[in-house]
């Protein structure tokens, strides 16, 4: 009965996880929109190949903090930057 228990549990773990990710994934052109509407309140925009990916992976930390940004529109952000940083040099 313990065996059967955890197995279903782990089972509904592992299946909301994978629902989870699907919801949570990066919506670039709201990243796009986002990053210039609210990152230039305060300052003027970095070219996404300023910065290292960990850089801005960095940044992005600090910055949802300091401007108040929803988990989601830094993953948007984040995903819009280090998209436009691969296609411009190069790097992942």
């Amino acid at each position: 009965m313990k065996t059967l228990l955890k197995t279903t549990l782990i089972t509904l773990v592992f299946c909301l996880n994978t629902l989870h990710a699907e919801e949570n994934k990066a919506d670039v052109m709201n990243g796009a929109q986002v990053w210039t509407d609210v990152c230039m309140r305060c300052h003027n925009l970095r070219q996404p190949a300023d910065l290292s990916t960990r850089a801005w992976k960095f940044s992005m930390n600090h910055m949802r903090i300091r401007a108040g940004l929803t988990a989601d529109e830094t993953r948007d952000i984040q995903a819009f930057i280090l998209q436009s940083k691969s296609t411009v040099d190069g790097t992942q």
